[in-house]
């Protein structure tokens, strides 16, 4: 069976993605059950860092000037982290990576689309960063790296906003 994708349709335009739910079952599991509940749509990208990173998915972006825009979690909470040996799939450009606060088991809604080989984020490498990646950018790179470049504020929060008007999953 073919992995799920999903249309995202930004302010700045669209792009798609490929959920690696083969190999990141909860991860990937997680996204698709976000997306199909309308959970990310009208939120705001929150993080945006030049040849880093974009992120987002965070419920308290969907007012894009809330102090609080990057420190929400999902309804459900957290999911557990997932490493499984056959899924070593490297934070590398188009990729997506699920966020956390640094503790175990602290991911949960929000992720970010990896712009650079972001390699020291692995959880199969050494060090205190783990981000398992769990799909990638097949169309609209370019939107992408439209987001990556937006003038950003003092906390990495893009000027003018962008928003994530809405994730289509396509099973």
């Amino acid at each position: 069976m073919a992995n799920p994708t999903a249309t995202c349709e930004t302010s700045l335009g669209t792009f798609e993605v490929e959920l690696f739910t083969d190999k990141m079952p909860i991860t990937a599991g997680n996204f698709v059950k976000l997306a199909k509940s309308g959970f990310y749509d009208g939120l705001h990208f929150h993080r945006v860092i030049n040849n880093f990173m974009v992120q987002f998915g965070c419920p308290y972006s969907k007012d894009p000037m809330s102090p609080r825009a990057g420190t929400g979690d999902a309804p459900h909470g957290t999911i557990p982290d997932e490493h499984p040996a056959d899924a070593k799939i490297s934070n590398e450009p188009g990729t997506l990576s699920m966020a956390n606060t640094g503790a175990p088991n602290s991911g949960s809604c929000q992720f970010f689309i990896n712009t650079v080989h972001n390699k020291y984020l692995d959880w199969f490498t050494p060090g205190a960063s783990k981000h398992p990646v769990f799909g990638k950018i097949t169309k609209g790179m370019d939107v992408v790296k439209k987001i990556e470049s937006s003038p950003t504020d003092a906390n990495d929060r893009p000027r003018p906003p962008v928003k994530m008007v809405k994730i289509t999953v396509h099973d």
